[in-house]
Parts: structure tokens; sequence; C-alpha cells
């Protein structure tokens, strides 16, 4: 009689696990969010607007939790995890979605502004730092193991040629800081990764995208011809949020069709 072999997809399963995914209420953290419920996770969806969030969490299923908390500030990032663990008992997987910055904050390196330099570095940076401490605490004190998923950018890794100093410099650092947070905590089991993506058609970048010239410039730039859609990004985050990447930390994965192969 053969051996029964196990499923490999199965390792893609989330059956039994809690997941938050703060910025669930974007066009990333949205099919994110509905993917690890499909997968099985019960799902805290996290957003700054309480109606936008709960409307988010309705559509991820009926059992979805809406967490409101505008996690760039500690204590609301403290309470966005500790409502997930109260609802939920525990939390397996924090995906770090919040962020933005590709309009309204252009401004020459020479003069950039002070306000426009810490709302970036705050929306993209600080949230994670924050999420991501409360995040392993708890993982911490039950005993260790969980998987932390940052949304990095494209950015971390290349410059533009004007008007972005804060948002390449927040994305770096979130870069390093996802590698710095891997291996401190490796030794309780929790992994702490990254997705890089380029431009993703999401409503947040809507007027950059309509853009005819500026679309047809990114997509020549592109080995594959075309710029992300938000499914794009489910894949890699299903690998890293599950037992699939049991044997990977520390990593950067750039979801970006080519681009930096070639730049």
């Amino acid at each position: 009689m053969l051996p029964v072999v196990p499923d490999p997809l199965d390792r893609f399963r989330l059956d039994g696990r809690v997941a938050l995914v703060c910025g669930g209420t974007g066009g990333i953290g949205l099919p994110v969010a509905r993917a690890l419920a499909a997968a099985g996770a019960s799902v805290a969806v996290g957003g700054r607007d309480e109606a936008r969030t709960r409307a988010a969490a309705a559509e991820v299923g009926p059992q979805a939790l809406a967490v409101a908390a505008d996690v760039v500030v500690r204590e609301e990032a403290d309470r966005a995890i500790a409502e997930t663990v109260e609802r939920f008992g525990r939390l397996d997987v924090l995906v770090n979605g919040v962020g933005g910055g590709g309009t309204g904050i252009l401004a020459a390196a020479e003069d950039y502004p002070e306000e426009k330099w810490k709302r970036i570095m705050d929306l993209n940076l600080t949230s994670a730092l924050w999420t991501s401490a409360a995040a392993a605490r708890q993982m911490i004190a039950r005993g260790g193991g969980g998987s932390i998923l940052n949304v990095s950018s494209v950015r971390g890794q290349l410059a533009l040629r004007a008007g972005y100093s804060s948002y390449v410099a927040a994305k770096g650092a979130l870069n390093m800081l996802t590698k710095q947070h891997a291996t401190e905590w490796a030794p309780h089991g929790i992994r702490v990764n990254a997705i890089s993506p380029t431009f993703v058609r999401t409503a947040q970048v809507a007027d950059m995208l309509a853009n005819r010239d500026f679309y047809d410039g990114i997509v020549a730039r592109i080995p594959l011809g075309r710029i992300a859609e938000p499914d794009d990004m489910v894949g890699a985050a299903l690998y890293f949020c599950s037992d699939a990447s049991a044997f990977v930390t520390g990593q950067i994965l750039t979801l970006d069709g080519g681009l930096t192969a070639c730049q």
C-alpha cells in the first residue's frame, strides 16, 4: 500500500489562525484580507475610518472583525492588536498594509517640508513599527510563532528623479526594519518578511495612472509590459503568512514585473 502523501497545498491553509490586516480597507489590504479568510483564517480588518472599515470587514466575511484605529499612534496600534486578541483569543498573522504617498507629497529635496516628511514617515514606517511591536509581544507571550508581513515598495530600492525624498526613505527604512525584526524575533519563531510591489492599480494612484504619458512611461520600463493588479499581491501574501514559508524570514520579495532586474 502506497503511503499517503500530504497535499502540498495544505501548507498554504490558515485554518485555526488569526490575522489582522492593518490598512485592510485599501486597494492591496482588502484583497489580501479576503484571501487570508478564504484560506481559513479568522480575520480582523484595520482602518482609520470606522464606516469604511466596517464595510471592508463585511466584504471579507460575516465573522470578520472591524478594528477602527489610527496605527501611526502607538496607543492606537496597541489597541488594534488587543481588540483582535480579545475577539479571537490569539494573533498569528499581522499584515502591515498601511502606507501611501504617491500624491500630494512632491517637494524638492533641498526644500522638503518637515510636515510632509513626518506624515509620510509615520504612514509608511512608524505604523509598522508600533503594530509589529504590539503583535510580537502577544506572540511571545503565548509561546512564540507567527508571521508578520510588511507591504513595502520597489521605491525602497530605486530612487525617483525628484520629489519623493520622504517616500523612498520610508520604504527603504521599512525594508531594513523588516530584516531587523526578523533577526530579533527569530528566536521566538516569529517570521518577518515584506513584499515590495511596483505601481499597483488602486484608487490611491488612480489620478497618476490616468495620465497617459506617465502610465506609458511606467509600462515601458516593466519587462512584463503592465503594472500590477491588486490580485497580483495575493499569492505572495499567502505564501509569507502561511507555513509554506516556514523557513523564510527577513526577505523582501519584489513584485515588479521585472523592473528591478533591468534597472
